[in-house]
């Protein structure tokens, strides 16, 4: 199966549709007055369509298996012809329009099987999506043009005793959605230094710092404390996500002392030192975080 390991809950919500087509207006006219020699036609698939949605990883080898939280089953008649839309809901890492087309398909199939005996002209027709939310259908764009640095706060790397991976690891998850970075610093893990390298970046109106470095436990790392005494507005929010998403993963992450906000209008985000640790916060965060500069360019039109 598709690792998804590295993906966030998030709703996911999708709505299929099958058709149904008789063949006699007779047949609508049993299906509507519950005369159909087998049952209710309408209960019965619907239950039907049910155990699919439930069943789908079991008969699909690549499907995961997922929390279901809601399936619905509506019917629409036209003529001859009765629309099927089941609609499946789940918080979760993956979405689940093959478990809504597969619950459709069934809720389908079962109304054929229950109405062959009294129509031999039944078909099925246009199993399809008609809508799927959450994931990665749902992300607004990324904001064209974002100025981007990204700044590596380190004492052995600025002095030229080791090779930056972190920032170039940022750089390479950044630039594979479309991100161009027009600075990239290292500097030393230097509490004046830093500020002063953030309020040249402003200055120069960059939107987005990305800090890699600093943020551990020893005394020498400064970055977080850095960052907070300029931060305007700090969004406790961007380091609770992170934490989050790598206590998930990696129990330790709960000694991260990462922080984020805006100084003025350009959102600063501190992030650990290691390349798994940006690994991670670039996941967690992208391409959500970036919704703060809708925010902030709504808010000067208000």
């Amino acid at each position: 199966m598709v690792d998804i390991t590295h993906k966030t809950n998030t709703l996911r919500v999708a709505t299929a549709q099958a058709t149904v087509q008789v063949s006699k207006p007779e047949t609508i006219e049993a299906i509507e007055n519950r005369m159909v020699p087998k049952g209710d036609v309408f209960e019965m698939a619907k239950a039907a369509g049910f155990l699919a949605v439930k069943k789908t990883p079991d008969l699909l080898p690549d499907c995961h298996p997922i929390p279901v939280e809601y399936t619905g089953v509506q019917y629409r008649i036209d003529g001859l012809s009765i629309f099927i839309e089941l609609t499946v809901k789940t918080i979760y890492k993956t979405g689940v329009e093959v478990e809504a087309m597969h619950g459709a398909s069934v809720v389908a199939l079962t109304m054929y099987d229950m109405l062959k005996p009294i129509d031999k002209g039944v078909e099925i027709r246009n199993i399809r999506l008609l809508e799927k939310k959450g994931g990665k259908s749902d992300r607004k764009a990324i904001p064209e043009n974002l100025k981007t640095a990204v700044v590596v706060c380190s004492d052995s790397i600025s002095k030229g005793l080791g090779e930056d991976k972190s920032g170039k690891k940022i750089i390479e998850k950044l630039e594979a959605m479309k991100l161009s970075i027009q600075d990239y610093s290292i500097i030393p893990d230097d509490k004046s230094v830093i500020q002063d390298k953030i309020k040249s970046l402003c200055a120069a109106q960059y939107q987005l710092i990305l800090i890699t470095g600093g943020t551990g436990l020893s005394r020498r790392d400064v970055t977080p404390e850095a960052v907070s005494e300029l931060l305007d507005r700090e969004i406790p929010g961007i380091a609770e996500t992170a934490r989050q998403y790598g206590q998930e993963r990696i129990p330790t992450s709960m000694l991260s002392r990462s922080v984020g906000g805006l100084v003025g209008d350009t959102l600063v985000v501190t992030m650990p030192g290691s390349t798994g640790g940006v690994t991670e916060y670039i996941d967690a965060l992208f391409p959500h975080v970036l919704h703060v500069f809708s925010v902030l360019e709504g808010s000067k039109h208000e």
